[in-house]
């Protein structure tokens, strides 16, 4: 027999059994097409209705109306970090962007090619073990940019920041984890490999309205107003990994949509900061109101018995566990397909550890 695996990567992660599934038959026979999803035309009528009926859950979930676009896209978040500021930001404008860890830098750093930019928040000053939510945005600012869950450092937004600024999210890591204010953002963008599909797709939803207020020349592949006017299919699109978001998508609206999201996903956060609480052997550095339900990063309080922990839990199956790089300790990501009883078997793991150090 296999030994039951744990998956807590922190992306590519855990995806749904049903979907790993359905995916798997796809590529066998698409639809009782005859062909495999994966050598369909990309603008055939049958991927045509995949992205139609993905950006229509899309909208459902976050309870938005035709003044946005839903994309899907290529290059991952990373390439938004330069494509929102190439389509927004000029030098008569300014980004203001909150650093609250790795992916907060880069998208400084890539907006900085564009026009001015200017730290609004810095948390590096403790670690990046907090949010800052009192910012100092310029009258100026065309946009503030956010990212709402910081997957390397464990932080999470649990309310946005108020702003007359354009609102631009990063939600890679903490897309659909639970309901929230959407409406508030003028574009979000996610990877997908973390709540909602496979790696090799980006899902942009834009509000239309900020297009095209810039003199810049966009190349047409980086124009947000190019893939709106080609309904997401100007190129050849990842069309496995659309589709693997669509399956993931029906799935959260199976489950009971954000709101039972959410709930589950609350359960298995409290499990495990109250384990790591109530232990002498572990300890969470994460100010407690900014915790992160998605990523929980924490520590031995002797680290010297680090590695004989994550020794421990690779023998009982725990996957993905070891901090980022960066960060080092332990970190445990908990997406919406991760069960429940992966964190109740993790935390039974923890328990025993400590009883015997």
């Amino acid at each position: 027999t296999i030994m039951q695996l744990h998956n807590f990567n922190s992306g590519p992660s855990i995806l749904p059994q049903e979907v790993l599934e359905q995916a798997a038959a796809a590529i066998h026979n698409f639809n009782n097409t005859g062909l495999s999803i994966l050598e369909i035309g990309h603008r055939s009528s049958h991927f045509v209705e995949v992205v139609t009926e993905a950006q229509t859950i899309v909208k459902r979930l976050m309870g938005l109306d035709d003044a946005y676009e839903v994309l899907f896209l290529q290059g991952g978040a990373t390439m938004q970090f330069m494509q929102v500021p190439m389509n927004l930001l000029d030098e008569n404008g300014l980004a203001a962007i909150c650093d609250n860890g790795v992916w907060g830098n880069k998208a400084v750093k890539e907006a900085g090619l564009f026009g001015p930019v200017k730290v609004v928040s810095d948390t590096a000053d403790k670690k990046h073990t907090y949010i800052n939510k009192v910012l100092d945005i310029p009258s100026n600012a065309t946009y503030l940019h956010i990212t709402t869950n910081n997957t390397v450092e464990g932080t999470q937004w649990h309310s946005y920041p108020q702003t007359s600024a354009l609102l631009i999210g990063d939600m890679s890591s903490d897309i659909f984890c639970r309901p929230t204010n959407f409406k508030q953002f003028d574009l979000i963008y996610a990877g997908a490999q973390k709540n909602m599909g496979a790696a090799g797709v980006t899902m942009v939803v834009v509000k239309k309205e900020i297009l095209g207020k810039i003199d810049r020349k966009i190349p047409a592949i980086l124009d947000y107003r190019k893939h709106i006017e080609a309904g997401s299919l100007l190129n050849t699109p990842p069309v496995f990994s659309i589709y693997v978001s669509l399956l993931t998508l029906r799935w959260i609206e199976a489950q009971g949509g954000l709101a039972a999201m959410e709930k589950l996903n609350l359960a298995k956060a409290n499990l495990l900061y109250n384990t790591i609480d109530s232990s002498t052997a572990f300890h969470c550095p994460i100010a407690k109101e900014d915790r992160s339900i998605m990523n929980a990063v924490f520590f031995l309080t002797d680290t010297s018995k680090e590695e004989a922990f994550l020794a421990l839990c690779k023998k009982e199956g725990m996957i993905g566990v070891k901090g980022y790089r960066t960060v080092g300790g332990i970190r445990v990501s908990m997406y919406n397909a991760l069960p429940y009883s992966s964190v109740e078997a993790f935390c039974d793991l923890m328990k025993s550890f400590a009883e015997k150090i």
